[in-house]
């Protein structure tokens, strides 16, 4: 009796709504104990079933039952202490006190786990020591040993090694032994930091790893699984990204495959169109063949600002298969990994699909860009079929046809090699437009600035006009637009409208290329033409032939040919700049005129 008086008082086992020991103790779902009949009648009657001691509302009334461990435990509390309270009016008198918490399943579970000795591995207790007389209470301490075993999922085995009771005996007869045993790998499991017991469930309502005291404190109406059968769920999710991953790369190689093939149709697309064009030169004057080595030149950049688009996009698509196959093996390594809670807390990042591209719709363009070049060369035939009539009219002799053909198609040359300085001037830029101090950038501000309203500003179209007029011969300039979304370049007539609404069209004077929304390329022609491009361009080359009546656009960099106008000039041109307003900030970045390098 000594040892049960030490771990157990009478306060632990009182109804706090009778004040005496339990009988046929029943537990709500709060987990407060009570008897069952002192419950049930606190309840009826009410509109809303409340615990008694911390208030809880139930929305449906408990189904009550009677809590069978709790009932014996108290039984044999009775029994020992000769059927009384042990504590008489006293306790009475203390569980009377507003708000007194009295005993339940699970405070009693702890307080009999705290008092009790913490035996580690597999526990065995039993009702008589060996060679020795029964101990008070044993069975009671047994019953409650498990939960004071760490780290483990206990087993409870009961061992009944008497004989049989006598007939209509109402005690039990002989010994019990009670054994509490954990699992093999107990001390490898991870231990709760709250209620240090073994983490054993998965709780899929909230995604994490738990100890079963966390079930039924805080999880108790989750949906919650053991930690085995939630890896075997992860497992095969993992399975299946990992068979998605297959099918991506497989993907790709096959997309690397067909842009080879693509690369290799261009080139004999190229070879064959060099052969064609060959046999359409030779029978042409000299000065026609001129031209031809301008289409040649043409198509060799086309075809190798193809193959550079071609290299560049293998180069991605083995970029992509390369991570995709480091994906791969970190899926397989996950997949195999034995550790549950490193597995669950890794599957999120791990399963998660990288942001892929999609390259369905990526090609490799066949158009050689050779259109404008034979539009252009049809202008200038028709241009030395009319100087023929007129030598042949005005009697030109054949030194006089030379040398008129020798003015009108003068030797072509890279672009670059026509390079000209061009400043912006600051008197014709728009009160918005922020200029550098080199007069080699321009962008748009945020507000108007303070400058004099003379004759040559643009007012309404935030644009600004070059210094340099040109009024013979060829002149090329580069220009940085990387990093905006809109913006307008090209040249326009010096006798321009600068005021109000202006309608910017080759009639009205003006000739230039747009970019809008970043990607919706134009040259404004009447009506508008798209231009598509396939290589955004970070630098624009403009070409400007007087005498021809052309103004030609380049991506400089990929040393494409974007688009030629064909016109008859009969005044100066100037460089035309436009870096449109600044969007909110999503277009501010400047247009910088840069230096050319013809060397390139």
């Amino acid at each position: 009796m000594s040892l049960y008086s030490s771990l157990l008082s009478s306060e632990q086992f009182q109804c706090s709504i009778c004040l005496d020991i339990f009988t046929n103790p029943s537990s709500t779902p709060c987990g407060h104990s009570f008897c069952v009949t002192c419950i049930n009648q606190y309840w009826d009657g009410a509109k809303v079933c409340q615990c008694p001691l911390c208030k809880k509302t139930f929305q449906k009334r408990p189904d009550l039952q009677i809590n069978r461990t709790l009932r014996e435990i108290t039984e044999q509390f009775r029994s020992m202490s000769g059927g009384g309270t042990g504590g008489g009016t006293t306790a009475r008198e203390k569980n009377r006190v507003k708000g007194r918490e009295c005993a339940m399943p699970n405070a009693l579970l702890d307080e009999l786990t705290k008092k009790l000795p913490r035996p580690h591995g597999s526990v065995t207790v039993a009702t008589e020591e060996q060679g020795g007389k029964p101990i008070p209470g044993a069975s009671l301490v047994t019953a409650f040993v498990a939960s004071s075993v760490p780290d483990q999922s206990p087993i409870y085995e009961v061992i009944d090694s008497s004989p049989q009771a006598p007939a209509g005996s109402t005690e039990p007869f002989g010994r019990r032994r009670f054994t509490v045993s954990g699992a093999a790998s107990s001390h490898n499991l991870p231990v709760c930091d709250i209620h240090r017991r073994g983490i054993m469930i998965f709780c899929r309502t909230d995604g994490e790893c738990i100890c079963p005291n966390c079930v039924t404190e805080t999880h108790f109406d989750h949906d919650t699984v053991t930690l085995e059968a939630a890896w075997i769920e992860k497992q095969a999710q993992l399975k299946e990204s990992e068979q998605q991953t297959q099918n991506l790369i497989q993907e790709r190689l096959m997309k690397i495959e067909e842009i080879r093939t693509a690369r290799s149709n261009l080139e004999l697309g190229v070879d064959r169109a060099t052969a064609d064009s060959v046999c359409v030169f030779s029978a042409m004057t000299a000065a026609i063949e001129r031209a031809q080595a301008d289409l040649i030149q043409a198509m060799e950049a086309n075809r190798r600002a193809a193959e550079n688009q071609a290299d560049a996009i293998i180069k991605q698509l083995e970029l992509e298969v390369q991570e995709l196959r480091q994906r791969e093996s970190t899926l397989k390594q996950l997949y195999a990994s034995d550790d549950h809670i490193d597995g669950i807390k890794n599957f999120a990042t791990v399963s998660t699909p990288p942001p892929s591209t999609d390259w369905s719709g990526v090609s490799i363009t066949s158009d050689l860009g050779i259109s404008a070049i034979y539009r252009s060369l049809a202008s200038e035939v028709e241009k030395f079929q009319e100087q023929l009539r007129g030598i042949a009219e005005t009697g030109f002799t054949a030194s006089s046809l030379e040398t008129s053909l020798a003015r009108a198609q003068p030797r072509v040359k890279k672009v670059q090699e026509y390079a000209v300085d061009i400043t912006l001037d600051c008197n014709t830029a728009h009160p918005r437009l922020i200029l550098s101090d080199d007069m080699k950038s321009v962008r748009c501000g945020d507000r108007h600035q303070l400058l004099p309203d003379n004759a040559e500003r643009f007012d309404r179209v935030t644009c600004v006009l070059g210094r340099e007029a040109i009024s013979s011969g060829r002149h090329y300039w580069e220009v940085q637009v990387g990093g905006k979304t809109d913006w307008d370049l090209g040249v326009a007539k010096q006798s321009i409208n600068r005021k109000g609404k202006i309608e910017v069209t080759p009639s009205n004077g003006y000739w230039f290329l747009s970019l809008r929304d970043k990607n919706k390329y134009a040259c404004r022609t009447e009506p508008s033409t798209d231009v598509h491009l396939n290589l955004q361009p970070n630098k624009i080359g403009i070409l400007v032939d007087f005498e021809g009546g052309q103004v030609s656009f380049y991506n400089v960099e990929a040393k494409l040919h974007i688009y030629t106008f064909n016109d008859t000039f009969t005044e100066c041109v100037l460089p035309f700049f436009s870096p449109c307003t600044n969007r909110s900030g999503k277009n501010d970045g400047p247009l910088v005129i840069t230096p050319v390098d013809a060397s390139k």
